[in-house]
């Protein structure tokens, strides 16, 4: 039976990861809320309940509340952490007094992010560092060296990216010893580009991964894990109320909607599991907050696996709006 590159790797079997950016309340430095708190533990419930035993962060999410929630439900629960994968990104950096937005993919800033990032979990070391979106003005050596002094310190046991191209792996790895066994991009039914070969269709301005270079196809052939944030498509075949749609997408929503109706199950599932029928074993990070769409998400890794070709077809070409080149 084919299985993940994660799990290949014996890290973990979850072919779901609940990505928690939603943890935390606002994008603000506003205290963290009893509210907030008990948003989280019913998320993480949903989550281990559903069989998703991998967690993903990121320094920046909700301004670091999102970990330091996490954290705490690591601490009343003890024994939850041998049983669950942490990962987190850094990179990003927000603006501070007259520095603007920017990546920094420094030594001294990944090395001060992970220990902010284990001082907020609570924990000694990360399953999975990626580096959050491409910084233009990396220095791979500097990457290399921060890796080998986590990795030596025993903070990280493994490291990836997220949102880059092929030749920017490429680029790190020719510096480092260091395996780079994710990359995290969007991916989806309804962000289908990477699919089309260089003819880029539903794209969304300002992303900044161009699929034409071939990432998909290097990522398969280095068992590079492949994640894919928003794989839900932000809910516009499952469930969310859109004023205006086009016809593609309303033509998708309604096959969704007739196939988990047919089928016994929810348009979540059928959604991840046209990603995950893709034999590049894709992991999904689901990112809500909701335990209602949580669950509705654990039938996912079994449509993957009964979604015949046609049907895998039929969902792309309603999505791509056209037919095929």
């Amino acid at each position: 039976m084919k299985v993940m590159p994660l799990q290949q790797r014996e890290i973990t079997s979850s072919r779901l990861v609940l990505g928690c950016m939603g943890f935390g309340g606002g994008w603000d430095h506003n205290p963290i809320t009893k509210e907030d708190i008990v948003v989280a533990e019913k998320a993480v419930d949903a989550a281990l309940s559903s069989g998703i035993s991998m967690f993903d962060h990121a320094d920046i999410y909700k301004m670091g509340k999102a970990e330091t929630i996490f954290g705490n439900i690591l601490k009343n629960n003890p024994k939850l952490r041998e049983n669950i994968v942490i990962q987190s990104k850094c990179g990003i950096r927000f603006p501070e007094g007259n520095s603007p937005h920017r990546f920094d993919f420094s030594k001294e800033h990944i090395l001060q992010s992970v220990d902010g990032i284990l001082h907020r979990l609570q924990i000694d070391y990360l399953d999975i560092l990626l580096l959050h979106r491409p910084d233009p003005l990396v220095e791979p050596e500097e990457v290399a060296e921060a890796f080998d002094i986590l990795k030596t310190a025993g903070k990280v046991k493994e490291f990836g990216v997220s949102n880059m191209s092929s030749a920017q792996i490429k680029l790190l790895r020719a510096y480092s010893n260091t395996p780079l066994i994710v990359n995290q991009l969007e991916m989806s039914l309804k962000r289908i580009d990477w699919l089309e070969q260089g003819i880029l269709v539903n794209q969304k301005a300002g992303t900044d991964v161009n699929f034409a270079d071939g990432i998909l196809e290097y990522c398969r052939l280095e068992n590079i894990q492949i994640q894919a944030w928003a794989p839900l498509a932000y809910g516009i075949y499952s469930g969310r109320v859109m004023e205006e749609m086009s016809a593609a997408d309303k033509q998708t929503k309604e096959i969704v909607e007739k196939m988990a109706k047919e089928k016994e199950t929810t348009p979540e599932a059928i959604v991840l599991g046209w990603l995950m029928k893709h034999p590049a074993m894709i992991q999904p990070v689901i990112g809500t907050t909701n335990p209602e769409r949580i669950k509705n998400c654990q039938d996912s890794v079994r449509q993957a696996e009964i979604m015949t070709r046609e049907e895998w077809y039929t969902l792309y070409t309603a999505s791509r709006g056209a037919k095929l080149p």
